[in-house]
């Protein structure tokens, strides 16, 4: 394994993004291949590959948990984190493209863009994530590159850079075209280990050359360099094609785009060229912005290992043999074995002990972490993901990652007296893992419930607890985690804490406004209290106190969220009010102005994409009509498929795999993505309630 540390112009931290069964995993396990990492390829299907290495990921055939990996071709490190695909898992998505530089979306030649390659494109918008888009799959059956780059305008808005175009499609896929060098590529041998060029089939000369002339003229529209060269009529070359691709890839107004299919081994080679040539490395992203921990003020150091230190922790695992182990990313400075570390946000200093370079399930022992490179550091006790690692002497806060809400809970209980000692803390360690689910213990039933990002996800957490943790559980069924809101307007509502008995009392006197709010915006509070009714060190309490109160809804104890609460009054006494009174009293008056202000259910609402042979259409609107969807579109493909997409409530998702594969006698799928929250319809409220 190499150890030894690149130049960060020769770094480059990239992640493999897609929706599920792209095949980022295969992809990933062909680069360790050829950059000469294994010896032998690994195989979703046969359960053997590096970065699927927990036992669930190889028995599902799925990745559950971003695996990083760190290799190199033609002089340059790559750091390689493979992602998951499925949509309970988006946070590891989320996680990655935080703390890389460049990615790689992988798009299936037969469905072209689906629902998570939607929104992991749009996760990397968000973090302005520079990106190569690869077509996998181009031996498949209904393999069309066409209609796959068509699937860019429709889903994402935008055109990609097609860099190749495919020789032959389906079974008759044979290799590419590179359309910088006009030659024909082909992989010789079963592993495709070697390329082979040779001059463009007569046959698709034409189309090629009319294709290069577009090719030049896109890039030309996007970068003044080339433009000037173009215009003079000048003989381009075609590293200067190259130098102007990668400017405008880095910028973020191209995607180049390459084809192949990693299965059948073609197309890997130039993917890997193209991550050297056109994705960025550290010291492209130039300054590491955050602000100071104790000071409203920005904080700017340089992409260098000379400069203060400034780390972000994106990732804690719990090693069996190792123990916590933080997967971090250091912008700036060097993290040396002994060093001692700031953690401005939990205010605290740590000794750096160990570090590793991950190798998925495998890990060599490092010295130092230099600026731009992503490694391990095992043994920190007080860290968690989202935490920055600076010096005491150059603090900096670096903007930590957020993380979407829970939408499904279960009840969990232990399976014996044994099991409940056990249990919490191991709830703990993996609540470190994976910051997407929340444990909580139900105050009436004293049930523990877990809640997470789907079904799968739950039922993941579950087997990890009995295997990893060796704790063994009962759960409930899942169902929806819903939100609470009101749709009135309440003006002038006071909520009053007054115990005067002799001696020192408490009193606390609120008055508040109470609107609803645009959906998704959450809480918002307003202190519009004037002439000093309340004294100012006391505004805090108050609003601590609203918090409270909006914690736990009328309905069925659920979060009140698009709320605007405004203090508007009050009263206070100069002996007995105290921080602990207000926050009473605010607490008193929001549980008053929201029984008055129409208190109404929120339930999460998924896109829904379905696929299903065109016999079985029919049936499933009939039972997209009974599951509450909302059908926004049905299209047809080259394969005598339809494809319908809408908005469905979360809580009627529950048991459609099994109803969708009785339909279409097991050749339908579908695939789901969070939207947003919306009101419960009125009548099924009334059903609800008793139930929450």
């Amino acid at each position: 394994m190499d150890n030894r540390h690149y130049p960060m112009a020769k770094i480059r931290n990239i992640g493999f993004i897609a929706h599920i069964d792209a095949g980022k995993t295969t992809l990933s396990e062909r680069v360790l291949f050829y950059s000469g990492f294994t010896h032998q390829m690994g195989n979703v299907d046969a359960g053997n590959t590096v970065t699927d290495w927990m036992a669930q990921e190889r028995e599902r055939g799925i990745t559950i948990v971003s695996a990083a990996i760190t290799t190199s071709w033609r002089e340059h490190q790559l750091n390689i984190i493979d992602t998951p695909g499925h949509i309970d898992f988006t946070a590891e998505v989320e996680r990655a493209l935080r703390v890389l530089d460049g990615s790689v979306v992988l798009i299936d030649a037969v469905k072209g863009i689906e629902p998570q390659s939607e929104t992991v494109w749009r996760q990397a918008d968000l973090h302005r994530v520079p990106r190569l888009c690869f077509i996998n799959k181009m031996d498949r059956t209904g393999a069309n590159f066409d209609n796959s780059i068509a699937s860019f305008a429709r889903r994402l808005g935008c055109e990609p850079l097609p860099l190749q175009l495919p020789i032959g499609s389906e079974q008759s896929f044979s290799g590419v075209i590179d359309l910088l060098s006009l030659r024909a590529l082909y992989w010789e041998g079963e592993l495709g280990s070697e390329v082979r060029e040779e001059p463009i089939p007569e046959s698709l000369l034409a189309t090629s050359e009319a294709a290069r002339t577009r090719l030049i003229e896109r890039i030309a529209e996007e970068d003044e360099i080339l433009l000037d060269r173009y215009l003079e009529g000048a003989p381009l070359q075609v590293a200067e094609i190259q130098a102007a691709i990668r400017r405008a890839t880095l910028s973020g107004r191209l995607f180049p785009l390459l084809c192949g299919a990693c299965l059948r081994n073609l197309g890997v080679q130039p993917l890997l060229d193209a991550i050297v040539d056109y994705l960025p490395s550290p010291a492209d992203v130039d300054e590491v912005e955050g602000r100071h921990p104790d000071r409203d003020e920005r904080v700017r150091l340089p992409a260098s290992s000379e400069a203060p230190l400034a780390a972000l922790v994106f990732k804690v695992v719990s090693d069996a043999y190792a123990g916590q182990m933080a997967y971090v990313r250091v912008y700036s400075g060097t993290l040396k074995n002994g060093q001692k570390v700031w953690v401005p946000s939990r205010q605290h200093e740590e000794r750096i002990g160990r570090m590793v370079r991950v190798y998925a399930d495998r890990r060599e022992n490092i010295d130092e972490v230099p600026a731009g490179e992503i490694d391990a550091i095992i043994g920190l006790k007080g860290v968690y993901t989202g935490d920055t690692l600076c010096s005491r002497e150059s603090p900096i806060l670096l903007e930590t990652i957020e993380f979407p809400e829970p939408v499904v809970k279960i009840a969990l209980e232990p399976a014996t007296h044994q099991d409940r000692d056990a249990i919490s803390q191991a709830l703990a360690n993996l609540a470190e893992e994976d910051p997407t689910f929340r444990v909580h213990t139900d105050e009436e039933s004293g049930q523990t419930i877990l809640s997470g990002m789907g079904e799968l996800h739950l039922e993941v957490l579950v087997e990890r607890l009995q295997r990893e943790h060796h704790v063994s559980v009962r759960t409930g069924r899942p169902k929806v985690s819903y939100k609470e809101t009101i749709t009135d307007p309440v003006l002038g509502i006071r909520g009053r804490l007054i115990h005067q008995s002799g001696g020192h009392g408490q009193y606390g006197d609120v008055v508040i406004d109470v609107h609803p709010a645009e959906r998704g915006s959450g809480f918002r509070f307003l202190n519009q209290v004037k002439g000093g009714l309340i004294p100012t060190e006391f505004i805090p309490a108050v609003e601590k106190g609203l918090r409270d109160g909006i914690s736990c809804g009328l309905i069925g104890g659920h979060d009140i969220t698009d709320i605007e609460v405004a203090l508007v009054g009050g009263s206070s006494h100069e002996v007995d009010s105290s921080e602990q009174a207000f926050r009473s009293a605010a607490a008193i008056a929001i549980k008053r102005a929201i029984h008055e202000a129409g208190p109404r259910l929120l339930e999460p609402i998924f896109d829904l994409e379905v696929n299903v042979p065109e016999e079985n259409l029919g049936d499933l609107l009939s039972l997209l009509a009974q599951i509450r969807c909302r059908v926004e579109e049905s299209t047809g493909t080259d394969t005598q498929a339809q494809i319908v997409r809408g908005k469905v409530p979360l809580a009627e998702m529950f048991g459609f795999t099994t109803r969708l594969r009785s339909l279409s006698h097991g050749r339908g799928f579908f695939s789901m993505k969070f939207n947003h929250f919306a009101l419960v319809p009125a009548s099924l409220q009334k059903e609800l309630a008793p139930l929450l």
